[in-house]
């Protein structure tokens, strides 16, 4: 699940396993999502969980 942080929308979206997302078009307001800095990816910035390579203990989109 994705939420917006413009308009507060929540999107369910499938994740990408194997590539980073940089960038999210929110459905809702149109607002296009960047990650946050120190973030790999809008998962790990706006979703309930980070990408698989950090909840595996990884680093991300290296």
């Amino acid at each position: 699940m994705i939420t917006c942080p413009e308009c507060g929308s929540v999107t369910k979206e499938t994740m990408p396993e194997n590539a980073c997302q940089w960038f999210y078009d929110c459905p809702a307001c149109h607002a296009v999502l960047k990650p946050k800095t120190g973030d790999c990816c809008v998962f790990c910035s706006y979703a309930t969980v980070p990408c698989p390579p950090i909840q595996l203990g990884e680093t991300c989109c290296g």
